[in-house]
């Protein structure tokens, strides 16, 4: 997998995680896409269930199954590809916790690291069960060209 994401995208990630430090943000990522290319079409945070614990995240499941049924009802080819969550004083890099709380190998885990409430470091990752572990994830932000319309 390959995950194409413009920067507003990003930024929406990057926005969710500083603002909501000391705790981890989280939220899902909407996309599409045919082999190892997956376009990110949308971002839609969600409450993290889990935020008092400061290191711990649970997206709220009801946000899940709204995304999911508005894509079905809209006859969308887009499809929760992925969720994102932040570490707080840490890195980007998958935790113990994150490997025992997943089990969807097709999810790409766009993780925040913050560093003292700003956000450091982005990457994505993705559940390889064959391992037990995660495996980097290419991300790949297109750059606006200069004849493209504005």
């Amino acid at each position: 997998m390959i995950l194409q994401t413009d920067a507003a995208f990003l930024k929406v990630m990057v926005d969710a995680a500083e603002a909501a430090y000391p705790a981890e943000a989280c939220g899902l990522i909407i996309g599409r896409g045919k082999g190892q290319l997956v376009r990110v079409t949308a971002i839609v945070p969600a409450p993290n269930l889990l935020a008092a614990t400061g290191d711990r995240f649970e997206l709220d499941p009801a946000v899940r199954i709204k995304v999911e049924r508005d894509l079905r009802e809209a006859g969308s080819k887009d499809r929760i590809v992925g969720h994102y969550h932040s570490h707080p004083d840490g890195t980007s890099e998958p935790s113990a916790v994150d490997r025992v709380s997943a089990f969807e190998p097709d999810m790409a885990w766009v993780i925040v690291g913050v560093l003292q409430g700003q956000a450091i470091h982005v990457a994505a990752h993705r559940l390889d069960e064959r391992r037990n572990a995660f495996r980097t994830v290419p991300m790949r932000i297109p750059k606006k060209s200069a004849c493209a319309p504005t």
